[in-house]
């Protein structure tokens, strides 16, 4: 209960927690931090609760505050979301059916995910890879899912690092130009939870919908 605390505040009032962080350790240790948040939520399937979107959209407007080298901040996000969608594609290849198989798993990651997941990429195909960066709990899924399906590799490595550097790059950017407005850094806890809501609702349709074809 007290993790579910911590994780909620951490995500409504992210800009804060980082610029603490940066204060106490300095650049290149958040550099780091980051890297990790960014490749454990899309590299380990069972962590898909984690904040990527606010996370990058804090990250870029805490950079442009301090002065920070934001080209290397775009880098490791980039790579970390690739790296980390790469370990994710293995990981379904070669151990999905033993981790669907155990409750601790489900405990993280529902049947209902899972099946949600793989309705999306039923839908779209090669290009769920790419339209599952920019939905949360999917993004985390949807390479397991396609790793488990045994789709080639070459494939999925293309889209997957064309959608990971669209991915970052909008929410950093956006973060970048926009996060130090005076209404937007003032009502910032309000942006996040706008952030999270926006990317949601297509999920929720789509589960309406499937809902109502059942």
């Amino acid at each position: 209960m007290e993790t579910i605390k911590f994780l909620i505040d951490f995500v409504l009032h992210i800009d804060k927690h980082l610029g603490e962080l940066m204060m106490q350790h300095g650049p290149w240790w958040m550099y780091g931090i980051i890297f990790l948040i960014i490749f454990i939520e899309t590299g380990v399937v069972f962590m898909p609760f984690l904040p990527g979107d606010s996370l990058l959209f804090a990250s870029g407007a805490l950079w442009a505050a301090t002065g920070n080298n934001i080209f290397l901040l775009l880098f490791l996000c980039i790579s970390a979301a690739v790296i980390g969608d790469n370990c994710n594609y293995f990981i379904g290849r070669n151990f999905s059916d033993y981790l669907k198989s155990r409750v601790w798993f489900k405990k993280f990651v529902s049947d209902e995910n899972i099946k949600d997941a793989e309705n999306f990429v039923a839908k779209h195909g090669g290009k769920s890879i790419f339209l599952a960066r920019f939905f949360p709990i999917i993004r985390t899924i949807v390479p397991f899912i396609v790793g488990a399906g045994k789709m080639k590799y070459s494939k999925f490595r293309i889209i997957d690092f064309f959608g990971g550097l669209c991915w970052c790059t909008l929410f950093v950017s956006v973060g970048y130009f926009f996060g130090n407005i005076p209404f937007v850094k003032n009502n910032f806890s309000v942006v996040v939870i706008a952030i999270i809501l926006i990317s949601l609702i297509p999920l929720v349709i789509g589960a309406i919908k499937s809902r109502k074809k059942a």
